[in-house]
Protein backbone atom coordinates (compact mmCIF):
# COMPACT_ATOMS: atom_id res chain seq x y z
CA UNK A 1 0.00 0.00 0.00
CA UNK A 2 1.34 3.41 -0.91
CA UNK A 3 0.13 6.31 1.20
CA UNK A 4 2.71 8.72 -0.09
CA UNK A 5 0.56 11.00 -2.16
CA UNK A 6 -0.05 9.52 -5.61
CA UNK A 7 -3.62 9.25 -6.83
CA UNK A 8 -3.23 5.49 -6.98
CA UNK A 9 -5.55 3.53 -9.25
CA UNK A 10 -7.25 6.53 -10.86
CA UNK A 11 -7.19 8.42 -14.11
CA UNK A 12 -9.02 11.63 -14.80
CA UNK A 13 -12.50 11.03 -16.19
CA UNK A 14 -14.04 13.16 -18.93
CA UNK A 15 -16.19 16.19 -18.15
CA UNK A 16 -14.93 16.36 -14.55
CA UNK A 17 -16.98 13.31 -13.61
CA UNK A 18 -14.41 12.50 -10.97
CA UNK A 19 -11.95 9.61 -10.74
CA UNK A 20 -12.24 6.49 -12.80
CA UNK A 21 -11.20 3.15 -11.28
CA UNK A 22 -8.26 1.52 -12.97
CA UNK A 23 -10.51 -1.28 -14.24
CA UNK A 24 -12.22 1.19 -16.61
CA UNK A 25 -15.65 1.40 -14.93
CA UNK A 26 -16.77 4.99 -14.39
CA UNK A 27 -18.64 3.98 -11.25
CA UNK A 28 -22.03 5.33 -12.43
CA UNK A 29 -25.26 3.40 -12.57
CA UNK A 30 -26.11 2.91 -16.26
CA UNK A 31 -29.81 2.74 -15.37
CA UNK A 32 -29.66 6.16 -13.75
CA UNK A 33 -30.69 9.18 -15.79
CA UNK A 34 -28.05 11.93 -15.78
CA UNK A 35 -28.67 15.06 -13.73
CA UNK A 36 -26.62 18.01 -15.03
CA UNK A 37 -27.02 19.82 -11.70
CA UNK A 38 -25.58 16.92 -9.69
CA UNK A 39 -22.30 17.95 -7.99
CA UNK A 40 -19.07 16.57 -9.47
CA UNK A 41 -15.96 15.78 -7.46
CA UNK A 42 -12.58 16.74 -8.92
CA UNK A 43 -9.97 13.93 -9.03
CA UNK A 44 -7.64 15.89 -6.70
CA UNK A 45 -9.81 14.80 -3.74
CA UNK A 46 -8.74 11.18 -4.27
CA UNK A 47 -5.26 11.85 -2.97
CA UNK A 48 -2.95 9.38 -1.30
CA UNK A 49 -4.14 6.51 0.86
CA UNK A 50 -7.73 7.74 0.90
CA UNK A 51 -7.81 7.59 -2.90
CA UNK A 52 -6.25 4.16 -2.86
CA UNK A 53 -8.92 2.88 -0.47
CA UNK A 54 -11.66 4.12 -2.80
CA UNK A 55 -9.91 2.66 -5.86
CA UNK A 56 -9.61 -0.77 -4.26
CA UNK A 57 -13.15 -0.90 -2.82
CA UNK A 58 -15.19 0.81 -5.57
CA UNK A 59 -15.21 -2.05 -8.12
CA UNK A 60 -16.78 -4.32 -5.49
CA UNK A 61 -19.61 -2.10 -4.23
CA UNK A 62 -22.66 -0.16 -5.38
CA UNK A 63 -21.66 2.68 -3.03
CA UNK A 64 -20.89 6.17 -4.29
CA UNK A 65 -17.11 6.86 -4.33
CA UNK A 66 -17.74 10.13 -2.49
CA UNK A 67 -19.51 8.23 0.29
CA UNK A 68 -16.53 5.86 0.56
CA UNK A 69 -14.09 8.76 0.62
CA UNK A 70 -15.89 10.75 3.32
CA UNK A 71 -16.53 7.67 5.46
CA UNK A 72 -12.85 6.85 5.34
CA UNK A 73 -11.55 10.37 6.02
CA UNK A 74 -13.92 10.95 8.95
CA UNK A 75 -13.28 7.51 10.43
CA UNK A 76 -9.53 8.04 10.16
CA UNK A 77 -9.75 11.48 11.76
CA UNK A 78 -11.78 10.22 14.71
CA UNK A 79 -9.67 7.12 15.21
CA UNK A 80 -6.55 9.29 15.55
CA UNK A 81 -7.97 11.03 18.59
CA UNK A 82 -7.47 14.49 20.03
CA UNK A 83 -3.75 14.94 19.39
CA UNK A 84 -2.82 16.57 16.06
CA UNK A 85 -4.21 20.03 15.43
CA UNK A 86 -3.79 23.10 13.26
CA UNK A 87 -3.73 26.40 15.14
CA UNK A 88 -5.75 29.38 13.89
CA UNK A 89 -5.07 32.33 16.21
CA UNK A 90 -5.88 30.70 19.58
CA UNK A 91 -8.24 28.05 18.21
CA UNK A 92 -7.10 24.48 17.70
CA UNK A 93 -8.68 22.69 14.76
CA UNK A 94 -8.53 18.95 15.28
CA UNK A 95 -9.35 16.07 12.92
CA UNK A 96 -13.00 15.65 13.91
CA UNK A 97 -15.49 16.27 11.12
CA UNK A 98 -19.28 16.21 10.81
CA UNK A 99 -20.83 15.08 7.52
CA UNK A 100 -24.24 14.18 6.14
CA UNK A 101 -24.52 11.85 3.15
CA UNK A 102 -27.60 12.94 1.22
CA UNK A 103 -29.16 10.39 -1.10
CA UNK A 104 -31.78 11.34 -3.62
CA UNK A 105 -33.59 8.15 -2.58
CA UNK A 106 -33.32 5.47 0.08
CA UNK A 107 -31.37 3.34 -2.42
CA UNK A 108 -28.23 5.50 -2.45
CA UNK A 109 -26.23 2.78 -0.66
CA UNK A 110 -25.08 5.13 2.11
CA UNK A 111 -25.02 2.37 4.71
CA UNK A 112 -23.20 0.06 2.34
CA UNK A 113 -20.35 2.58 2.13
CA UNK A 114 -20.14 2.73 5.93
CA UNK A 115 -19.99 -1.06 6.20
CA UNK A 116 -17.27 -1.30 3.55
CA UNK A 117 -15.03 1.22 5.34
CA UNK A 118 -15.72 -0.34 8.73
CA UNK A 119 -14.05 -3.60 7.61
CA UNK A 120 -10.81 -1.68 7.05
CA UNK A 121 -10.90 -0.17 10.53
CA UNK A 122 -11.68 -3.54 12.07
CA UNK A 123 -8.16 -4.37 10.93
CA UNK A 124 -6.57 -0.98 11.70
CA UNK A 125 -8.21 -0.24 15.08
CA UNK A 126 -10.56 -3.02 16.20
CA UNK A 127 -11.29 -1.52 19.62
CA UNK A 128 -12.38 1.78 18.06
CA UNK A 129 -14.48 0.05 15.40
CA UNK A 130 -16.23 -2.16 17.98
CA UNK A 131 -16.61 0.22 20.91
CA UNK A 132 -16.27 3.83 19.80
CA UNK A 133 -18.73 3.94 16.91
CA UNK A 134 -22.31 4.29 18.05
CA UNK A 135 -25.64 5.46 16.68
CA UNK A 136 -28.95 6.68 18.00
CA UNK A 137 -28.10 10.17 19.25
CA UNK A 138 -31.39 11.37 20.73
CA UNK A 139 -30.31 13.84 23.39
CA UNK A 140 -27.38 15.99 24.39
CA UNK A 141 -27.26 14.20 27.73
CA UNK A 142 -26.95 10.87 25.90
CA UNK A 143 -24.03 12.08 23.81
CA UNK A 144 -22.23 13.37 26.91
CA UNK A 145 -22.89 10.08 28.71
CA UNK A 146 -21.18 8.14 25.91
CA UNK A 147 -17.90 9.93 26.76
CA UNK A 148 -18.55 10.96 30.37
CA UNK A 149 -15.94 11.47 33.09
CA UNK A 150 -15.85 9.51 36.35
CA UNK A 151 -18.67 10.50 38.70
CA UNK A 152 -18.05 11.04 42.41
CA UNK A 153 -20.64 11.26 45.16
CA UNK A 154 -20.35 12.36 48.78
CA UNK A 155 -20.88 9.41 51.09
CA UNK A 156 -20.37 9.65 54.85
CA UNK A 157 -18.39 12.83 54.36
CA UNK A 158 -16.08 11.33 51.73
CA UNK A 159 -16.04 11.55 47.97
CA UNK A 160 -16.40 8.13 46.41
CA UNK A 161 -16.36 7.15 42.76
CA UNK A 162 -19.82 5.87 41.84
CA UNK A 163 -19.15 5.56 38.10
CA UNK A 164 -15.74 5.08 36.53
CA UNK A 165 -16.75 6.92 33.37
CA UNK A 166 -15.47 6.31 29.85
CA UNK A 167 -11.70 6.32 29.45
CA UNK A 168 -11.64 6.51 25.65
CA UNK A 169 -13.06 9.91 24.67
CA UNK A 170 -13.23 9.14 20.93
CA UNK A 171 -16.73 8.74 19.55
CA UNK A 172 -17.99 8.45 15.99
CA UNK A 173 -21.75 8.93 15.86
CA UNK A 174 -22.89 6.69 13.01
CA UNK A 175 -26.39 8.04 12.39
CA UNK A 176 -27.98 5.87 9.70
CA UNK A 177 -31.36 7.55 10.40
CA UNK A 178 -30.19 11.14 10.76
CA UNK A 179 -33.72 12.48 10.30
CA UNK A 180 -34.53 11.12 13.78
CA UNK A 181 -31.80 13.27 15.35
CA UNK A 182 -33.13 16.31 13.49
CA UNK A 183 -36.64 15.51 14.71
CA UNK A 184 -35.69 15.36 18.39
CA UNK A 185 -33.80 18.65 18.14
CA UNK A 186 -37.14 20.35 17.45
CA UNK A 187 -38.45 19.36 20.86
CA UNK A 188 -38.53 22.08 23.46
CA UNK A 189 -35.71 21.75 25.97
CA UNK A 190 -33.66 19.29 23.89
CA UNK A 191 -29.99 20.30 24.02
CA UNK A 192 -28.65 17.95 21.34
CA UNK A 193 -27.94 20.78 18.90
CA UNK A 194 -25.97 22.78 21.46
CA UNK A 195 -23.94 19.78 22.63
CA UNK A 196 -23.05 18.80 19.06
CA UNK A 197 -22.00 22.35 18.23
CA UNK A 198 -19.71 22.36 21.25
CA UNK A 199 -18.40 18.92 20.27
CA UNK A 200 -17.47 20.10 16.77
CA UNK A 201 -15.57 23.00 18.32
CA UNK A 202 -13.80 20.56 20.66
CA UNK A 203 -14.76 22.52 23.75
CA UNK A 204 -12.70 21.20 26.63
CA UNK A 205 -15.77 20.35 28.69
CA UNK A 206 -19.20 19.17 27.55
CA UNK A 207 -21.81 19.45 30.26
CA UNK A 208 -25.42 20.29 30.99
CA UNK A 209 -26.77 22.82 33.46
CA UNK A 210 -29.35 20.34 34.72
CA UNK A 211 -29.10 19.67 38.44
CA UNK A 212 -30.21 16.07 38.05
CA UNK A 213 -27.66 15.31 35.33
CA UNK A 214 -24.17 15.40 36.89
CA UNK A 215 -22.41 13.88 33.88
CA UNK A 216 -19.76 15.88 32.06
CA UNK A 217 -17.10 15.01 29.54
CA UNK A 218 -13.59 16.42 29.48
CA UNK A 219 -11.69 16.64 26.19
CA UNK A 220 -14.21 14.55 24.28
CA UNK A 221 -13.49 13.90 20.62
CA UNK A 222 -16.66 13.45 18.61
CA UNK A 223 -17.31 13.08 14.88
CA UNK A 224 -20.59 12.44 13.04
CA UNK A 225 -21.61 10.73 9.82
CA UNK A 226 -25.32 11.07 9.14
CA UNK A 227 -27.38 9.38 6.41
CA UNK A 228 -30.56 10.96 5.09
CA UNK A 229 -32.61 11.27 1.92
CA UNK A 230 -32.92 14.55 0.05
CA UNK A 231 -36.61 14.92 0.89
CA UNK A 232 -36.09 14.13 4.58
CA UNK A 233 -33.29 16.67 4.89
CA UNK A 234 -35.28 19.44 3.25
CA UNK A 235 -38.29 18.64 5.42
CA UNK A 236 -36.51 18.12 8.76
CA UNK A 237 -33.70 20.68 8.91
CA UNK A 238 -35.45 23.73 10.28
CA UNK A 239 -34.43 27.32 9.79
CA UNK A 240 -33.20 27.67 13.36
CA UNK A 241 -30.62 24.92 12.72
CA UNK A 242 -29.51 26.66 9.55
CA UNK A 243 -29.16 30.03 11.24
CA UNK A 244 -27.64 29.07 14.61
CA UNK A 245 -24.47 27.46 13.26
CA UNK A 246 -25.55 23.84 13.60
CA UNK A 247 -25.91 23.16 9.88
CA UNK A 248 -22.66 24.85 8.83
CA UNK A 249 -20.66 22.50 11.02
CA UNK A 250 -21.59 19.71 8.61
CA UNK A 251 -20.19 18.74 5.24
CA UNK A 252 -23.18 17.91 3.03
CA UNK A 253 -22.43 15.41 0.27
CA UNK A 254 -24.84 14.27 -2.42
CA UNK A 255 -24.42 10.54 -3.04
CA UNK A 256 -26.12 7.91 -5.17
CA UNK A 257 -25.73 4.29 -6.17
CA UNK A 258 -22.63 4.03 -8.36
CA UNK A 259 -23.53 0.90 -10.31
CA UNK A 260 -25.71 -2.20 -10.32
CA UNK A 261 -24.22 -5.35 -8.84
CA UNK A 262 -27.06 -7.90 -8.79
CA UNK A 263 -24.85 -10.52 -7.13
CA UNK A 264 -23.27 -8.12 -4.69
CA UNK A 265 -19.54 -7.71 -4.39
CA UNK A 266 -16.72 -7.82 -1.90
CA UNK A 267 -12.97 -7.22 -2.12
CA UNK A 268 -11.00 -10.25 -1.05
CA UNK A 269 -9.62 -10.43 2.47
CA UNK A 270 -6.06 -9.74 1.28
CA UNK A 271 -7.07 -6.30 -0.07
CA UNK A 272 -8.93 -5.42 3.12
CA UNK A 273 -6.02 -6.56 5.28
CA UNK A 274 -3.54 -4.55 3.20
CA UNK A 275 -5.66 -1.41 3.42
CA UNK A 276 -6.15 -1.98 7.14
CA UNK A 277 -2.40 -2.39 7.68
CA UNK A 278 -1.65 0.80 5.71
CA UNK A 279 -4.30 2.64 7.73
CA UNK A 280 -2.84 1.39 11.00
CA UNK A 281 0.61 2.59 9.93
CA UNK A 282 -0.78 6.05 9.17
CA UNK A 283 -2.74 6.12 12.45
CA UNK A 284 0.31 5.15 14.49
CA UNK A 285 2.38 7.96 12.98
CA UNK A 286 -0.44 10.51 13.27
CA UNK A 287 -0.89 9.84 16.99
CA UNK A 288 2.69 10.98 17.64
CA UNK A 289 2.02 14.47 16.26
CA UNK A 290 0.54 17.54 17.89
CA UNK A 291 0.69 21.04 16.41
CA UNK A 292 1.02 20.97 12.61
CA UNK A 293 1.63 23.97 10.38
CA UNK A 294 1.92 24.53 6.62
CA UNK A 295 4.93 24.48 4.38
CA UNK A 296 5.95 27.86 3.01
CA UNK A 297 4.48 26.98 -0.37
CA UNK A 298 1.19 25.84 1.18
CA UNK A 299 1.01 28.96 3.35
CA UNK A 300 1.41 31.15 0.27
CA UNK A 301 -1.26 29.14 -1.55
CA UNK A 302 -3.56 29.42 1.47
CA UNK A 303 -3.21 33.20 1.48
CA UNK A 304 -4.28 33.23 -2.17
CA UNK A 305 -7.40 31.10 -1.72
CA UNK A 306 -8.41 32.41 1.71
CA UNK A 307 -10.33 35.48 0.47
CA UNK A 308 -12.57 33.32 -1.71
CA UNK A 309 -13.22 30.85 1.09
CA UNK A 310 -13.99 33.73 3.46
CA UNK A 311 -16.34 35.52 1.07
CA UNK A 312 -19.79 35.88 2.62
CA UNK A 313 -22.70 34.49 0.64
CA UNK A 314 -26.27 35.58 1.10
CA UNK A 315 -29.32 33.72 2.35
CA UNK A 316 -29.61 30.36 4.01
CA UNK A 317 -27.15 28.81 1.59
CA UNK A 318 -24.58 31.37 2.75
CA UNK A 319 -25.25 30.44 6.38
CA UNK A 320 -24.78 26.74 5.63
CA UNK A 321 -21.38 27.15 3.91
CA UNK A 322 -20.07 29.81 6.29
CA UNK A 323 -17.34 27.58 7.76
CA UNK A 324 -15.51 27.00 4.50
CA UNK A 325 -12.10 27.91 5.96
CA UNK A 326 -12.42 25.63 9.00
CA UNK A 327 -13.75 22.69 7.00
CA UNK A 328 -10.98 23.01 4.41
CA UNK A 329 -8.25 23.19 7.06
CA UNK A 330 -9.53 20.12 8.88
CA UNK A 331 -9.70 18.15 5.65
CA UNK A 332 -6.18 19.24 4.67
CA UNK A 333 -4.90 18.21 8.08
CA UNK A 334 -6.33 14.70 7.66
CA UNK A 335 -4.88 14.37 4.15
CA UNK A 336 -1.45 15.39 5.49
CA UNK A 337 -1.61 12.88 8.33
CA UNK A 338 -2.59 10.13 5.91
CA UNK A 339 0.63 10.95 4.02
CA UNK A 340 2.62 10.90 7.28
CA UNK A 341 3.67 14.43 6.37
CA UNK A 342 5.09 16.70 9.10
CA UNK A 343 3.35 19.72 7.51
CA UNK A 344 0.34 20.49 5.36
CA UNK A 345 1.57 20.91 1.79
CA UNK A 346 -0.04 22.27 -1.37
CA UNK A 347 -1.22 18.84 -2.50
CA UNK A 348 -3.15 18.43 0.77
CA UNK A 349 -4.78 21.84 0.36
CA UNK A 350 -5.76 20.99 -3.20
CA UNK A 351 -7.32 17.70 -2.10
CA UNK A 352 -9.20 19.45 0.69
CA UNK A 353 -10.38 22.23 -1.62
CA UNK A 354 -11.66 19.71 -4.15
CA UNK A 355 -13.71 17.91 -1.52
CA UNK A 356 -14.94 21.15 0.07
CA UNK A 357 -16.01 22.45 -3.35
CA UNK A 358 -18.03 19.29 -3.87
CA UNK A 359 -19.69 19.67 -0.45
CA UNK A 360 -20.43 23.33 -1.17
CA UNK A 361 -22.01 22.36 -4.50
CA UNK A 362 -23.99 19.65 -2.68
CA UNK A 363 -25.31 22.22 -0.21
CA UNK A 364 -26.35 24.35 -3.17
CA UNK A 365 -28.09 21.37 -4.76
CA UNK A 366 -30.01 20.66 -1.55
CA UNK A 367 -30.66 24.13 -0.15
CA UNK A 368 -29.86 26.61 -2.89
CA UNK A 369 -33.47 27.28 -3.82
CA UNK A 370 -34.70 28.03 -0.31
CA UNK A 371 -36.16 31.50 0.13
CA UNK A 372 -35.28 31.99 3.77
CA UNK A 373 -38.87 32.52 4.85
CA UNK A 374 -40.01 29.45 6.86
CA UNK A 375 -43.58 29.67 5.63
CA UNK A 376 -42.55 30.13 2.00
CA UNK A 377 -40.07 27.26 2.14
CA UNK A 378 -42.63 24.96 3.73
CA UNK A 379 -45.19 25.84 1.04
CA UNK A 380 -42.60 25.23 -1.68
CA UNK A 381 -41.93 21.74 -0.31
CA UNK A 382 -45.67 21.05 -0.15
CA UNK A 383 -46.15 22.14 -3.75
CA UNK A 384 -43.23 20.06 -4.96
CA UNK A 385 -44.63 17.02 -3.21
CA UNK A 386 -48.03 17.63 -4.81
CA UNK A 387 -46.52 17.48 -8.30
CA UNK A 388 -48.78 18.24 -11.27
CA UNK A 389 -51.90 18.15 -9.08
CA UNK A 390 -50.94 21.34 -7.28
CA UNK A 391 -52.72 22.73 -4.23
CA UNK A 392 -55.51 25.21 -3.65
CA UNK A 393 -55.18 27.97 -1.06
CA UNK A 394 -57.46 25.97 1.23
CA UNK A 395 -55.36 22.83 0.80
CA UNK A 396 -52.20 24.81 1.58
CA UNK A 397 -53.82 26.24 4.71
CA UNK A 398 -54.96 22.78 5.81
CA UNK A 399 -51.48 21.33 5.22
CA UNK A 400 -50.06 24.08 7.43
CA UNK A 401 -52.41 23.01 10.20
CA UNK A 402 -54.62 26.08 9.77
CA UNK A 403 -52.22 27.91 12.07
CA UNK A 404 -50.93 30.35 9.44
CA UNK A 405 -52.96 33.43 8.61
CA UNK A 406 -54.27 34.06 5.09
CA UNK A 407 -52.17 37.21 4.82
CA UNK A 408 -49.01 35.30 5.71
CA UNK A 409 -49.79 32.60 3.13
CA UNK A 410 -50.43 35.27 0.49
CA UNK A 411 -47.14 36.97 1.32
CA UNK A 412 -45.27 33.66 1.10
CA UNK A 413 -46.85 32.80 -2.25
CA UNK A 414 -45.93 36.28 -3.46
CA UNK A 415 -42.28 35.73 -2.52
CA UNK A 416 -42.21 32.35 -4.23
CA UNK A 417 -43.85 33.74 -7.34
CA UNK A 418 -41.43 36.67 -7.47
CA UNK A 419 -38.55 34.20 -7.19
CA UNK A 420 -40.01 32.28 -10.15
CA UNK A 421 -40.41 29.11 -8.10
CA UNK A 422 -44.22 28.72 -8.29
CA UNK A 423 -47.03 29.71 -10.61
CA UNK A 424 -50.79 29.91 -10.47
CA UNK A 425 -53.01 27.63 -12.57
CA UNK A 426 -56.44 26.09 -12.53
CA UNK A 427 -57.88 22.68 -11.75
CA UNK A 428 -61.18 21.59 -13.20
CA UNK A 429 -63.71 20.15 -10.78
CA UNK A 430 -67.36 19.24 -11.16
CA UNK A 431 -69.01 22.24 -12.78
CA UNK A 432 -66.25 24.76 -12.15
CA UNK A 433 -62.54 25.49 -12.08
CA UNK A 434 -60.55 26.32 -8.99
CA UNK A 435 -57.31 28.25 -8.65
CA UNK A 436 -54.29 26.13 -7.73
CA UNK A 437 -50.60 26.75 -7.08
CA UNK A 438 -47.86 24.60 -8.56
CA UNK A 439 -44.11 24.41 -8.15
CA UNK A 440 -41.95 25.04 -11.21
Amino acid sequence: MNGGGAQTGYTEAPDDEGPTPANGSNGHNPAQSPDPAWPKLAPAAYHGLAGEVVAQILPHTESDPVALLLQYLISFGNSIGRQPYYLVERTRHFCNLFAVLVGSTAKARKGTAADRIRTIFEVADRDWADNRTQGGASSGEGVIWAVHDPIFSLRKGKLEMTDEGVADKRLLLDEREFFQALAVMRREGNILSRVLRDAYDCRRILATLTKNSPARATEAFISIIGHITLTELRDMLDHASMANGFANRFLFACVRRSKLLPDGGAPDDEIVNQLGAATLQALTAARTREGICMTDAAAQHWRQIYPKLSCEQSGLFGAIVARAEAQTIRLALIYALLDNAPQIDCVHLEAALALWSFCEASAGYVFGDLIGDPTADTILRLLRNSGAIGMTRTEISNALGRHVSANKIDAALGKLSAANKVFCGTRKTTGRSVQIWLAK
